[in-house]
């Protein structure tokens, strides 16, 4: 392959790299993007979107199971497991035919092969030197696993699980944060017993509170085991199974062990320290625009410390385009980036959570309503259960909103706005939702922090 120069080089086909080079493109620069693997990186072929069409299959099997609630009779003879794997990897293989089609249509060279950093301008690729005016790192992150613990055998990892060509008579799953709820919920779908191990005191711990009990409650109900606030010891495995010794003594034995303790960054051996990027912790360090310690050089995704989700990740893909570009795009804040977990029932947040308001404003300044979506008649009509959280300051804008129930995670993108504009209640009360909907749940939640509840006391 020979040398070539861009405008922009990019290092990672995932879904940052992808974005800013879809980005870039439209403002009229030249893209090289490297990617050793496909592109799409781990969010199209190993992470969201297969993970949410074994999801989408779990709820099949579970509305099967209910269908009587509803008058309707049916029953569910089964998981067909080739057949499920077949409809996630179509859907895969769709997508992944489509993102190849856009990035050229849209003119940007995908080179194949893996990169080394070499300078400010310059990435090696096998004997091949790619240059660009600005360079942007976007090498995304692998499945974690605790000190001593080695995946193996019968201790899997997420991306060990999709594949799995079978249903498991029983999990352990190690960590009680998304992914390892996700995947809980998948296999108490398809028929497993899981017991999920959490170090900390609830389940998505970094939710807000009040969700993370109503997800202990809904999973409690389903009959899916947890253990929270006990810390992991070790595990043995043989032909038949494994066993998890937790630090109370406690065993518990099971098929497999599912590892879901977080993601790390992608960033050894990649030559950015020798060219002048700084680490910490592995994670590349940026200024609040994305720019390393390397000038010219941008990072994105999830190998810049924060939230590791896809479309975070876009968002700053984007950025960095638009940044490089010159437009001096609008900074995002984590905590201002929508987060949702699509177990049954779903966990979906925008902004801060209460006690994180207190934390910043004072005890005072803050007001929090939350209203039940069982005064909700399209989540009694579906058969959810749950609730919205929105927390404002008083007199002052909504800062956080978060939500428990089936699909509740549809409502995030209106929350999103509410909380990134600095919304009023008093600004979104006059508009009333569609009914019934889901998402006039939201409106009624403003409606009682504006004074003047109707479906409420």
């Amino acid at each position: 392959m020979p040398d070539q120069s861009f405008d922009l080089v990019i290092l990672g086909g995932g879904s940052g790299g992808y974005a800013a080079a879809l980005r870039a493109s439209e403002l009229g620069m030249s893209v090289g993007m490297i990617e050793k693997d496909k592109v799409g990186g781990t969010c199209l072929h190993r992470g969201c979107i297969p993970t949410k069409a074994l999801l989408h299959a779990a709820e099949v099997a579970d509305a099967s199971r209910d269908s009587e609630n509803f008058g309707i009779r049916s029953t569910l003879e089964g998981v067909d497991v080739p057949k499920v794997t077949e409809y996630r990897t179509g859907i895969v293989a769709k997508k992944y035919r489509g993102l190849q089609s856009l990035l050229k249509a849209r003119g940007v060279t995908t080179i194949e092969g893996a990169g080394r950093l070499t300078s400010a301008t310059t990435v090696q690729v096998g004997d091949s030197t790619i240059t660009g005016k600005n360079v942007i790192l976007a090498t995304g992150s692998y499945s974690r696993s605790l000190p001593g613990l080695e995946l193996g055998g019968r201790v899997i990892d997420s991306e060990k699980a999709l594949a799995l060509d079978h249903v498991p008579k029983k999990v352990a799953v190690l960590g009680g944060g998304v992914i390892g709820v996700e995947f809980a919920s998948v296999w108490k779908s398809f028929g497993a017993d899981v017991v999920i191990i959490e170090a900390l005191p609830h389940l998505v711990p970094n939710e807000e509170e009040v969700l993370s009990k109503a997800l202990e409650r809904a999973y409690r109900r389903r009959g899916i085991e947890y253990k929270l606030g006990i810390r992991f010891s070790g595990v043995t495995q043989d032909d038949s199974g494994v066993v998890v010794t937790l630090e109370n003594g406690e065993k518990i034995e099971a098929d497999l062990l599912l590892v879901a303790v977080g993601r790390g960054p992608v960033t050894a051996n990649l030559g950015f320290e020798e060219a002048g990027v700084t680490l910490d912790r592995g994670f590349v360090n940026t200024n609040d625009r994305l720019e390393t310690s390397l000038k010219g050089v941008y990072a994105v995704g999830d190998i810049v410390f924060g939230l590791q989700l896809a479309h975070r990740s876009f968002q700053q893909g984007i950025f960095v385009a638009e940044e490089i570009a010159g437009l001096n795009p609008a900074i995002v804040s984590d905590v201002n980036v929508p987060r949702i977990t699509y177990s049954d029932p779903e966990v979906a947040s925008v902004g801060l959570t209460e006690a994180k308001a207190v934390e910043q404003f004072g005890r005072d300044e803050v007001i929090a309503y939350d209203f039940s979506l069982a005064g909700n008649a399209r989540s009694e009509i579906i058969g959810t259960t749950g609730s919205i959280k929105v927390v404002r300051r008083k007199d002052g804008p909504v800062v956080g909103v978060h939500a428990i129930g089936a699909r509740v995670g549809e409502l995030i993108g209106e929350a999103q706005l509410v909380v990134n504009w600095e919304a009023y209640p008093e600004d979104i009360a006059p508009f009333i939702h569609g009914h019934p909907t889901q998402y006039e749940a939201l409106g009624e939640a403003f409606l009682a922090l504006a004074g003047k509840p109707l479906h409420a006391l």
